[in-house]
C-alpha cells in the first residue's frame, strides 16, 4: 500500500506541548462552545513579503493571529493580535478574505482570514513568551517550517487557488 505522506504531520503536537493545547482547547470548548479565530496575512507590496510568526509552544512559521474574544468584533481581535504579536496598526480596514472551518483543532473552531496591505510597524517584533521569532518574508522565500496552512492561505491569494473551506 503507497501511502502519502501528510504535510500536517510534522506540526502535530505530541507528548507535553501537545497534552498542554488539548487542555486550553478543552478550557476553551467550556467557555466557550464555539471557538472563532482570526488570522492577518500582512502584506508588504514595496518588497512583496508577508509577515510570519513563529510561537514558543507550537511548531512551524504562520500568520498572526488569534481567537476572538467575547464582545469583540472580529476586526478588533485582528487588531489586538497583529499589535501583540507583531507591533503592526492598522492604518485602513482589513479585507475579509474567506472563512475556514479549523477541523484539525476541534470540531467547533472557526478562522477568518483577513489580507492588510496598508499598516505600520512601530518597531520590529522581538521574541517574548509568545513569539520566538517574526518578521517579513519574500513570498518566494518563505522560511523553512511555514505550515502547510499557511501555504494554501498564501496560494489562495495570491496565486489564484481555490479557496478551501477548511483551514
Amino acid at each position: 500500500m503507497n501511502r502519502r505522506a501528510d504535510p500536517e504531520e510534522a506540526f502535530r503536537q505530541t507528548g507535553w506541548p501537545g497534552l498542554r493545547a488539548r487542555l486550553f482547547h478543552f478550557y476553551f470548548l467550556l467557555r466557550r462552545p464555539m471557538t472563532l479565530g482570526v488570522r492577518g496575512l500582512v502584506y508588504d507590496r514595496a518588497s512583496n513579503a508577508v509577515f510570519l510568526i513563529r510561537h514558543t509552544y507550537v511548531p512551524g512559521w504562520q500568520l498572526p493571529g488569534g481567537g476572538v474574544e467575547v464582545g469583540e468584533t472580529l476586526e478588533q481581535a485582528l487588531a489586538r493580535e497583529l499589535a501583540e504579536e507583531g507591533n503592526i496598526t492598522l492604518t485602513a480596514p482589513p479585507v475579509l478574505k474567506s472563512m475556514h472551518f479549523n477541523r484539525r483543532s476541534s470540531k467547533r473552531d472557526h478562522v477568518g482570514l483577513y489580507l492588510i496591505d496598508t499598516f505600520s510597524q512601530t518597531a520590529p517584533k522581538l521574541p517574548d513568551h509568545e513569539i520566538a521569532e517574526a518578521g517579513f518574508f519574500p513570498l518566494g522565500r518563505l522560511p523553512e517550517g511555514t505550515t502547510p496552512a499557511t501555504l494554501r492561505r498564501i496560494a489562495e491569494i495570491f496565486e489564484g487557488e481555490r479557496i478551501s473551506a477548511y483551514w
